[in-house]
């Protein structure tokens, strides 16, 4: 993969950045028909620079600095103009109610929002293609099952990747030489540069001397499990062998990032704990009024370490286990999680994390899926990795299927959690709770 890609959230902020200065330089011009002087552009530049960062965080949350975001062109003007709608409201509060500059350029900032937004959205569409797209390298796929299929046509069909798959060799067939011989001839017909290829695999291992002499011709070696992983941002679980959790998993504390993730956890849970009671009494008349129950109830869920812990929830449901009238809403708010966190204040939960299941659905899962048990080596969370990309993750009744690809966002989550990592899924999980879509 070239460097371009793996830097692409960096690109498009810098240019978001470049465009958003360009349009304050264009707004002026535009409203004193002059371009405008050093003293007025500096005068403008503080407080629309403050506004810039909230607005590079909305972007953020919008979803408009993931990876190869700049392919969904059909959805870039869509996305982005309710990004700017955002930024509009905030732009207003900040200039009207909190006028710290002491400056409030109505003419100026409508000017400025449509200028905006014209530069940001060409430079979404045309402005990356420009400088990020050239002459993609050929390529050869060395590996086996259905993630090697995924994996060639998702980038043999996109053109944000400076790679192109011209043949794909199955581990598992058993000429080896035929097997050499295929891929001899199509690094020198087609001028291959690149071989990706899975060295986890037990049928990699005879063919590894005879790829090693392909280093002489300038061909470069890129491990599959690494591109699958850049590109879904989910580890492949197919491909999983119990070497790949010896060098990537350890229950090991990391006490700096253990110890500040649990200062961000007590400090949020409390402050949003705090606010959510205000809602309470709103809460508990709906749910009287819907069918006179209980406001609460407790489950039993799998946490750290396959310890059992409990949960309170709004209830959703009722005696019969129908979802009630108020349940549906509170659910697809996720206000009925609300109450979970006081466990995330006991130290049962963190606010990132894997999700954490039911136990007898742990018990099935366990079962059926290998390596499911790894993701209790850290504690669960109210939100994860697997909320914000999984979109058919199973929610109330047990799926072994989805469950299994939802296993390989958990997995990406345990191999690189960071302190960052967290912040995008709590940006992220806003954004859900924001435009109350809940998953």
């Amino acid at each position: 993969m070239s460097s371009l890609n793996r830097k692409e959230p960096l690109v498009l902020l810098l240019g978001d950045i470049l465009f958003f200065l360009a349009a304050l330089w264009l707004t002026l011009l535009l409203r004193n028909i002059e371009p405008p002087t050093k003293e007025l552009f500096l005068t403008h530049l503080l407080p629309f620079s403050m506004l810039f960062a909230a607005w590079v965080i909305v972007f953020y949350i919008a979803g408009l600095y993931e990876k190869h975001t700049v392919i969904l062109k059909s959805r870039l003007p869509n996305t982005l103009a309710a990004a700017q709608l955002t930024n509009s409201a905030l732009a207003v509060i900040f200039f009207y109610f909190v006028p710290f500059f002491l400056i409030t350029p109505k003419t100026i900032l409508f000017i400025y929002l449509f200028v905006s937004f014209t530069l940001i959205l060409f430079w979404r569409t045309h402005g990356y293609f420009a400088i990020g797209h050239r002459r993609a390298s050929n390529a050869i796929l060395i590996g086996s099952g259905e993630e090697m299929k995924e994996l060639l046509n998702e980038v043999n069909n996109n053109p944000i990747y400076n790679l192109k798959f011209v043949s794909s060799v199955d581990l598992n067939r058993t000429d080896e030489n035929g097997f050499w011989n295929e891929i001899v001839s199509r690094v020198y017909s087609e001028d291959v540069s690149v071989i990706a290829i899975d060295l986890a695999h037990e049928n990699a291992e005879p063919v590894l001397p005879h790829l090693y002499n392909l280093i002489f011709s300038k061909v470069d070696f890129i491990d599959m499990h690494k591109v699958y992983e850049d590109i879904f941002n989910r580890v492949p679980l197919s491909l999983l062998r119990y070497n790949w959790f010896l060098e990537n998993v350890s229950a090991t504390p990391r006490i700096a990032y253990d110890a500040l993730k649990r200062i961000m956890d007590v400090s949020v849970s409390l402050i949003l704990f705090l606010i959510s009671l205000t809602i309470y009494p709103f809460i508990y008349l709906a749910v009287k009024l819907d069918d006179s129950g209980e406001l609460f109830f407790t489950q039993e869920r799998v946490g750290e370490d396959n310890k059992v812990i409990k949960i309170l929830k709004f209830r959703s449901m009722s005696d019969e286990e129908n979802v009630t009238r108020i349940g549906k809403f509170l659910r697809k708010s996720r206000i009925d999680e609300l109450p979970q966190l006081w466990s995330v204040l006991k130290g049962d939960l963190s606010l990132i994390g894997p999700r954490p299941e039911l136990p007898q659905f742990v018990k099935q899962y366990t079962e059926q899926i290998p390596y499911y048990n790894i993701r209790h080596i850290i504690k669960p969370g109210l939100s994860g990795w697997a909320q914000i990309y999984h979109d058919t993750h199973p929610h109330h009744l047990p799926d072994t299927l989805e469950t299994k690809h939802k296993l390989s966002y958990d997995l990406y989550y345990i191999k690189n959690r960071s302190l960052l990592l967290d912040l995008k899924i709590a940006l992220r999980t806003l954004r859900t709770l924001v435009s109350l879509v809940g998953r």
